[in-house]
């Protein structure tokens, strides 16, 4: 059936214009267009610019700018003329259906659905009582007219197509439904009386094309059938599809050839599968041949539909001519429209912001911070700022020998001082037990007279440096403990890296923790990425609010229609708003979730934290160590400096305490022999 010849196809003709007040070069284009899909896209544009010069200027029915506009009309040839915007509009919208139908009803067979959508719209859309060619009836006609003849060239892209045989069946099935409502309307006696002439040649038409894709559908039910191993099925829909097809050819008398050779054509084909099926079934199959109502009716597939008309839609009527005449009234609408955005963005808002304060409730009472809920990445690395003092001391390798050495020095001249003063105090010390000898022999307490003077200097002086010396000696022993505290530290931070990083605390967890750390962290980055996902569609739906200018479609909307476009204006919201919707209700489980993992974390967090706390001091006193370094050789420099002047002048006062003692002692034994001269002998 794939090269049938095709069928004839109805078409309809356009109305011509008359009189409309409207500038002449347009009017003329948009009424003498070419019969070809250039002349459509003129005629949608036409109708466009004028569907937005009605909204502007009150140009309809008893409206104040009403001019007259004429038109003829199709069936009876008379010019009829209404002051109305929308009768212009109406013809316009006719012709472009009348159009479609002509380019449909030529080889290529692709405009049927346009001229159905055409006729729908001015139907649905438009007065009835206008003309007679454009009545209720009559559109209705047209419609299944060119629906039927749509779903036609489906079926014969089908077929060529290969498509399966129920398939095609039922596009077939369907085609004959369209036909059938459109016979109707043909046998309606309004219709018919409407119509004329012309009236009879459709239903001839109609009919014979009825009962031949009748015929169509029950061939293709018989190939199923076929196909199923069916044998005795297949002999009823090839004898019905026989039937039919001869019920086609009676009403077929005075058609053009192309519909005698399509019936030919099918008949072949159609003959050739009844005569073959009878007879392998006669002498092979011997299945029963059931009656035709006794099988599954065939059920139409309507394919098609009546493409929608937009007439304001700007990829088809270009820029809109008068887009700078913005009634009042539109204005007054966009606030509207305005206002109620902004109630929808204030009840999205305070859902969102009650979510966030509990939400932020939560994450504060929790003490969670994502960044650093876990920080073992820490333990991997030696802190930027001990790696500073290892690299300070790398260049400088003689830290840890030059403290040690200044130490050292420090320690020899304090301990000579100390000698110097101990033997300072020793001499003293004797001289006064000589003295106190002295004293006992010759029986005297007071000095003797004539005692030389400087033993009471060399003693106080004496005294004073032991005084400093003392003081000075607490000094440089907490000296020497600081250095004894810091030259571990020191000798570590000089060594290797590998040792540095040895010697700071490191968490010790087991395959359980991690675990519960990371289930930790994996909600966490949950309650991050909800955050993000609430914040970045509270932008979007921001943005959307701020970019929606629905002030073209109020000028071309009427009044009684604004609450229905902003009815379906917001619908566009409703897919963000499920978003959020389901944002703001994961949130309760989502923080259940947390609740219940942050139990489990509550004693690896402890532990980390006391790891974190031992690493931090270790830090620290690392650091404390190489920064008391210049300290500790600034202090021992003037421990030095200081010792070193003190151990001049105890070597000085040691030699000062040796000559009085000396003079002292030369003194005593004058006396002691002046005395044993006075004395008798015994």
């Amino acid at each position: 059936m794939e090269a049938v010849p095709r069928m004839p196809m109805i078409w309809l003709d356009l109305k011509e214009a008359g009189e409309f007040a409207f500038n002449a070069a347009v009017k003329k284009s948009a009424v003498s267009v070419p019969r070809d899909f250039e002349g459509c896209s003129t005629l949608r544009k036409y109708l466009g610019q004028l569907h937005f010069l009605q909204s502007r200027i009150p140009m309809g029915n008893g409206q104040d700018a009403a001019v007259p506009v004429t038109w003829t009309e199709i069936f009876s040839g008379k010019a009829v003329t209404h002051e109305d915007i929308k009768y212009e509009q109406a013809c316009v919208l006719y012709n472009l259906g009348a159009l479609h139908s002509m380019l449909g009803a030529m080889d290529k067979r692709v405009s049927e659905e346009c001229a159905a959508g055409a006729f729908t719209y001015l139907r649905d859309h438009f007065p009835h009582s206008y003309s007679v060619d454009m009545s209720h009836q009559i559109l209705s006609l047209n419609i299944n007219l060119m629906l039927g003849q749509a779903q036609e060239c489906l079926l014969e892209k089908s077929m060529l197509d290969n498509r399966k045989s129920f398939l095609v069946a039922r596009i077939s099935a369907q085609v004959v439904d369209y036909y059938k409502e459109a016979c109707r309307a043909l046998e309606n006696s309004d219709t018919a009386s409407l119509l004329g002439k012309i009236q009879k040649d459709w239903k001839k038409l109609v009919q014979m094309k009825i009962y031949y894709f009748a015929a169509v559908a029950h061939l293709h039910m018989g190939k199923q059938a076929e196909e199923q191993q069916k044998f005795g099925e297949r002999v009823i829909y090839f004898q019905s599809a026989l039937d039919k097809l001869n019920e086609a050819i009676k009403l077929a008398k005075g058609q053009p050839e192309t519909v005698q050779e399509a019936l030919r054509f099918t008949m072949d084909v159609i003959g050739g599968k009844y005569n073959s099926a009878k007879k392998d079934n006669d002498f092979i199959y011997h299945e029963a041949v059931p009656a035709l109502d006794t099988l599954q009716s065939v059920k139409g597939a309507p394919l098609v539909k009546a493409l929608p008309v937009n007439p304001t839609d700007p990829a088809v009527t270009g820029p809109d001519i008068f887009a700078k005449l913005v009634p009042m009234a539109a204005h007054e609408a966009s606030s509207l429209y305005s206002e109620e955005k902004a109630k929808l963005l204030r009840d999205v808002m305070a859902k969102i912001e009650a979510k966030n304060e509990v939400l932020d409730q939560f994450m504060d009472s929790m003490q969670l911070d994502p960044e650093t809920v876990d920080n073992l990445d820490m333990y991997n690395h030696i802190p930027p700022v001990l790696m500073e003092k290892c690299a300070a001391l790398s260049v400088r390798p003689d830290t840890v020998r030059n403290l040690v050495q200044s130490m050292q020095v420090l320690s020899g001249v304090f301990t000579d001082v100390e000698a110097s003063l101990k033997e300072i105090r020793d001499l003293l010390e004797e001289d006064e037990a000589q003295e106190r000898k002295l004293q006992e022999l010759l029986g005297r307490v007071p000095p003797v007279p004539g005692s030389p003077p400087g033993l009471a200097e060399v003693s106080k002086e004496c005294s004073k440096y032991l005084e400093l010396h003392e003081k000075a000696s607490f000094t440089n022993t907490e000296l020497h403990r600081a250095m004894n505290l810091h030259l571990g530290n020191l000798r570590l931070l000089g060594g290797p890296l590998e040792q540095v990083r040895a010697a700071l605390p490191t968490p010790a967890l087991s395959e359980d923790d991690k675990q519960v750390l990371q289930n930790l962290k994996r909600i966490l980055a949950k309650v991050q990425e909800m955050r993000d996902q609430r914040m970045s569609l509270e932008q979007q739906l921001r943005e959307m609010i701020q970019k929606d200018d629905i002030t073209t479609s109020l000028v071309t909307t009427d009044r009684s229609e604004m609450k229905k476009l902003f009815e379906e204006q917001l619908k566009k919201y409703d897919q963000l708003k499920v978003y959020l919707e389901q944002n703001l209700a994961a949130q309760e489980n989502v923080l259940k979730a947390l609740t219940d993992a942050n139990v489990k974390y509550a004693a690896v967090r402890k532990a980390l934290a006391e790891v974190e706390h031992k690493w931090n001091t270790t830090v620290q006193t690392l650091v404390a160590s190489y920064e008391a370094y210049e300290d500790l050789m600034k202090k021992s420099q003037e421990g030095k400096d200081f010792y070193t002047d003190l151990e001049g002048k105890a070597a000085k006062l040691l030699e000062q305490a040796r000559a009085a003692c000396q003079a002292s002692e030369a003194h005593r034994q004058q006396l002691l022999e002046r005395e044993l001269k006075k004395q008798p002998p015994p």
